[in-house]
């Protein structure tokens, strides 16, 4: 007995002794790596720093994050996370994505249709009670139920107590869940939007590489009760910025990474899950692109949806890259084995052991129903968004019928009022765009499927995709929002008397979408029982030092402002205005390389040497688009808005040779306001953290 605890020792302390690589980590503000900063960067997070810090950042539920950068509710971010409510704002007059916007005074400011910002202001561990509501004995679709009753009931009675936004996040791959308070902002304005082509100079090509040479940026103002909202906690401006070699901080919300994923979970997203998502993203962006050639309304109706397609693209490639590399296997494999081995030591966790092969046959019974699923539940046959709503309709009037926790967990009553903003919102919606993604939609679902799948045949009802579109999107009442609302009040009865044709396509195909994700639900509390074994044995072995993937949540990442070698060059850590229009001469001005007219205009008044992006090795991932870079003192320095080519195996793996997360210097923000845009009042507001009253 005593030889073999001495022997647990030693595996113990070998295992736990292995340090993370460099500046990794995408951490919980409830669980911030303080030692790790105070060893190597002698810098001690202090709960006032991180507190202000978490409180100043924002997350955009359209996807990307932000943050409050003055006392007067305004927020910066992306252009292109703004790129969804410009895009809505315009007309065939008004293009917005494209052209910009500058509100010189409040009147002036415009109200988004439905964007819903969210400040998270406190986070509670609920995992024994999740798990507590499991019975040792329950079958994983029970297991499932009463994980959902226990969640949704847990979210209902904060909302009721606290009036807060109330979401149970699932951390570790099921081993821990917390319970996350955010305050819901909804009535958001636009402030400001540079052109597209200056926020996205070089286009496709530049997307994902470095040097960049772009201003990504748009400011909102939140309001409350008619006036912009007092923001005790916003990140102050810093006049100098990034410099090199200095300690950063990003904090956003990256969406989502595969590192706690098993071998066999990689294996699936590397043999058929990217390998299908790169498929359906080709297709998509060949035919959004010839619809947007045929006019230039086209292109302005379609320019988001057409931008949003090629960056994920270029993004899936970036990721399957990673799972390509030979290395990637074999270390996740020998980190697998030694893992095991070590369980296997120990009494305590050996049944731990077993997990992996759980997963992995999850994992089988998943890929066997993943093709259905994303073609009916994730609606890849039907990209519409007058589908989208048709569906939301139909399921909430059969979801409210039900007990709380027994509903899907998007019509649950605590995001009951996030549903409710976006399927009332305002936005405009076309008739030839929805039926030119609904043919699209139906003539993948036939190529995937089949055509003589008999869900496809009654999708198609005798007819060819774009006639069938056409028949559906003329015919559907549900693009008007006074309907919608009568028939969300309506519920049941309601639904069936309207006879609606994209009601009735949508409870056509319904039964089957249900199904496919019920059986993909029930594997994933299968995969999710299993990896919280495995957290458990991982606690054990290495203590509380490991973070958990991302999952659209607030983290905060560290790293050092610095450049890197490729091809035996050397890549800078900045890149200026001077270089911008370098890049600009050198390619002749031709598109995607163009400048907007202003930028030629005032090419003089520009400094050449100000900064405009700069690279630094902070661990961030989709999802922290728009998320403030701060230095120690907690002063914005910059903004991030992409990451270079070699930063998306981060997906997988954390690595600071040459992956690099990019941002907008603070400077070349305050240059171009003044210079260019003559927004001294908005520069002036940075600076001073208040708007002059």
């Amino acid at each position: 007995m005593i030889a073999h605890r001495h022997l647990w020792i030693l595996a113990l302390l070998a295992w736990a002794g292995t340090p993370l690589p460099a500046d990794e980590g995408m951490w919980l503000f409830n669980h911030p790596p303080r030692r790790l900063l105070q060893e190597r960067h002698g810098f001690e997070a202090g709960d006032a720093w991180l507190e202000r810090l978490q409180r100043s950042c924002v997350r955009f539920n359209s996807g990307g994050s932000g943050a409050f950068v003055s006392e007067d509710g305004l927020v910066m971010s992306n252009h292109h996370v703004g790129a969804d409510a410009l895009a809505k704002f315009g007309d065939a007059a008004h293009d917005y994505l494209r052209d910009g916007f500058h509100a010189r005074t409040r009147d002036e400011e415009k109200r988004c249709h439905d964007l819903e910002l969210n400040v998270l202001m406190s986070i509670e561990d609920v995992t024994d009670r999740v798990n507590a509501a499991v019975g040792p004995g329950d079958s994983a679709a029970a297991a499932f139920r009463a994980r959902s009753e226990a969640i949704a009931a847990i979210e209902k009675e904060s909302l009721d107590r606290t009036g807060l936004r109330s979401d149970v996040v699932t951390l570790y791959q099921g081993g821990q869940y917390h319970l996350y308070r955010s305050k819901r902002y909804t009535d958001v304005r636009l402030v400001f939007a540079p052109e597209q082509q200056i926020a996205f100079f070089g286009g496709d090509p530049d997307n994902f590489e470095y040097p960049r040479h772009d201003l990504d940026i748009c400011f909102f103002r939140v309001y409350e009760d008619g006036r912009p909202a007092r923001t005790r906690d916003f990140v102050r401006w810093s006049a100098s910025g990034a410099a090199e070699g200095e300690l950063v901080f990003v904090a956003g919300h990256p969406g989502h990474t595969d590192r706690g994923l098993t071998v066999a979970e990689l294996a699936s997203l590397r043999e058929w899950d990217y390998a299908y998502l790169l498929q359906w993203l080709c297709y998509r962006e060949v035919n959004l692109a010839a619809w947007s050639a045929r006019e230039e309304e086209n292109a302005r109706i379609a320019r988001d949806d057409l931008l949003g397609v090629q960056n994920r693209r270029k993004a899936r490639l970036g990721g399957l890259a990673g799972l390509l590399d030979p290395a990637l296997f074999p270390g996740r494999e020998a980190d697998e084995a030694r893992l095991r081995a070590a369980i296997r030591g120990h009494p305590e966790l050996r049944g731990a052991d077993a997990a992996w092969d759980r997963i992995a046959a999850a994992q089988h019974a998943i890929d066997a129903h993943a093709l259905r699923y994303r073609l009916l539940e994730a609606a890849h046959g039907f990209r519409s968004s007058l589908f989208e709503i048709a569906r939301t309709l139909l399921r909430a009037a059969e979801e409210r019928e039900k007990p709380d926790g027994g509903r899907l967990s998007e019509f649950r009553e605590a995001s009951r009022e996030s549903l409710e903003l976006e399927l009332f919102s305002a936005r405009p919606i076309y008739d030839e765009y929805e039926i030119e993604l609904l043919a699209q939609g139906l003539t993948w679902l036939a190529m995937r499927a089949g055509a003589g799948d008999p869900l496809v045949r009654k999708a198609l009802a005798g007819q060819p995709p774009r006639g069938r579109a056409a028949e559906l999107v003329r015919g559907t009442k549900v693009k008007e929002i006074e309907v919608r609302r009568r028939l969300y009040d309506g519920g049941k009865a309601a639904m069936h008397a309207a006879r609606d044709p994209m009601i009735e396509f949508a409870r056509l195909v319904d039964a089957e979408a249900r199904a496919a994700r019920d059986a993909i639900d029930v594997q994933n509390e299968i995969q999710a029982q299993a990896h919280a074994r495995i957290a458990q044995a991982r606690l054990a072995l290495e203590g509380a030092s490991q973070y958990p993937d991302a999952t659209f949540t607030l983290r905060l990442a560290f790293g050092v402002v610095k450049g890197y070698s490729e091809d035996g060059r050397s890549v800078p850590f900045q890149t200026t205005m001077g270089g911008l229009y370098e890049r600009w001469a050198s390619h002749q001005g031709r598109p995607p390389y163009d400048l907007p007219q202003r930028w030629i205009d005032q090419r003089s008044r520009l400094s050449p040497p100000t900064p405009l992006n700069f690279v630094s090795t902070a661990d961030i991932i989709g999802g922290n688009s728009g998320s403030p870079v701060v230095n120690r003192q907690g002063e914005l320095v910059g903004i991030i808005f992409d990451g270079n080519i070699q930063s998306l195996v981060l997906d997988y793996q954390y690595t600071e040779e040459k992956a690099r997360a990019v941002a907008v210097h603070s400077q070349g923000i305050i240059e171009a306001l003044r210079r260019v845009y003559g927004a001294d009042s908005l520069a002036d507001e940075l600076i001073r953290g208040s708007r002059a009253r």
